[in-house]
């Protein structure tokens, strides 16, 4: 497959293919910074090389986030859980043994290719920034935007680096307007408020690398792409 255009193209192209190989070329290095699209228009060997099984592959790692009644989001950057508007969302985040109720304006899983983007913008404005991983590394980047802080929700839990043996769960405590959504992809989204099933009283979400995210549980995991 051959994605010409900005690097988000790659990103959004990934999630739909299993196995198959993606060139990314970039058609305006003044305009787009190549991270995803690499190449130059002119890379009629290359294509030639993928073709014949010759060319050099980088597998990367991508984020799964799975919700509790069995729908799934599969992302190259990023997961975004939260509320669809500019309204704070209200969850509680899980992480291994540690478990806090929150209000924020969202929660971002990222990758390390989603490392060079969103993630790094949040990062880049940490106090204390985490070392990210590479876009190989079979790890994810846990971003809480803004939680804060009050006599019920806390502030703990807002950033950390989740392996592959880890999870990340979430546990939706919005009546509506909560969402889960990948690579910026806002319409392509499950909504994430309290279930009305008893065994989903809040939907889940996992996420891994293969980490996992849940509410409405969220699990996110990073797979190999």
């Amino acid at each position: 497959m051959v994605a010409a255009g900005q690097d988000g193209l790659v990103a959004n192209l990934a999630k739909y293919l299993r196995g198959q190989l993606v060139l990314g070329i970039n058609p305006d290095a003044e305009q787009f910074d190549g991270v995803l699209v690499p190449h130059p228009q002119r890379s009629g060997p290359l294509l030639q090389a993928m073709a014949g099984g010759r060319a050099e592959v980088e597998e990367r790692t991508m984020v799964t986030a799975r919700l509790d009644d069995g729908e799934s989001l599969l992302a190259l950057n990023e997961i975004f859980v939260g509320h669809r508007s500019h309204q704070s969302a209200r969850y509680r985040l899980r992480l291994g043994t540690k478990e806090e109720r929150q209000s924020s304006s969202g929660l971002i899983v990222a990758t390390g290719t989603g490392a060079t983007g969103w993630a790094r913008s949040i990062n880049g404005e940490r106090a204390r920034p985490l070392s990210l991983p590479k876009p190989t590394d079979p790890a994810l980047a846990l971003f809480v935007r803004e939680p804060f802080p009050s006599v019920s929700t806390g502030t703990s839990l807002d950033g950390t680096i989740v392996d592959g043996r880890s999870e990340v769960e979430v546990l939706s405590e919005m009546d509506d307007g909560g969402v889960v959504f990948g690579d910026g992809i806002e319409d392509d989204r499950p909504d994430f408020a309290w279930g009305d099933a008893p065994a989903a009283r809040g939907r889940r979400a996992e996420a891994r690398a293969r980490p996992r995210l849940a509410s409405r549980s969220v699990p996110m995991t990073g797979v190999p792409w």
